[in-house]
């Protein structure tokens, strides 16, 4: 068992349901989520939920929100015995972008990965750059993060996965 987040930072009221539906359909349980006005978009809203489950509900969440136009969110799920962390977030213009996190909740880069952006950067520190920045998903993060703003201080509820 592991747990995580949904954080959904703006999406426009229309697309209110069909996200508390695909939430519902992953964690086999009704869902009801407290919407916010998001002060990023006049007409957005915004909202936040904890879940528990199996490990892997994370990416099933993410991948039940993904494609639906103007809808900015983020899906965590912590480490648990034999699995990472992982760490899914989504933006209209960028797409979905996924990391491995630590317990601490930083981005990790699996060895592989690093080989390969150190072997296309072929010695260019600033094409190192662009590759590592590309692992770590900072154009989601730096898009991502006036919406983050938004919801400090807000409450999260706790759903756990049935089954």
């Amino acid at each position: 068992m592991t747990c995580g987040v949904v954080f959904i930072h703006s999406t426009p009221a229309a697309l209110c349901p069909h996200i508390a539906w695909a939430l519902e359909s992953v964690l086999g349980q009704p869902v009801a989520l407290e919407w916010a006005r998001q002060p990023r978009g006049t007409k957005l809203l915004r909202t936040e939920m904890s879940w528990a489950g199996e490990a892997g509900t994370g990416g099933q969440v993410a991948s039940a929100l993904r494609g639906w136009d103007n809808l900015r969110y983020e899906v965590t799920e912590e480490p648990s015995p034999g699995n990472d962390g992982s760490r899914w977030s989504h933006t209209p213009s960028l797409g979905i972008h996924h990391t491995w996190t630590s317990a601490g909740g930083d981005a990790v880069v699996n060895e592989d990965r690093l080989r390969a952006a150190i072997s296309v950067s072929k010695g260019d520190a600033r094409l190192l750059t662009q590759e590592l920045d590309r692992l770590l998903g900072r154009a989601w993060d730096d898009e991502l993060e006036p919406f983050r703003h938004a919801g400090e201080g807000a409450t999260v509820r706790w759903l756990h996965m049935v089954g």
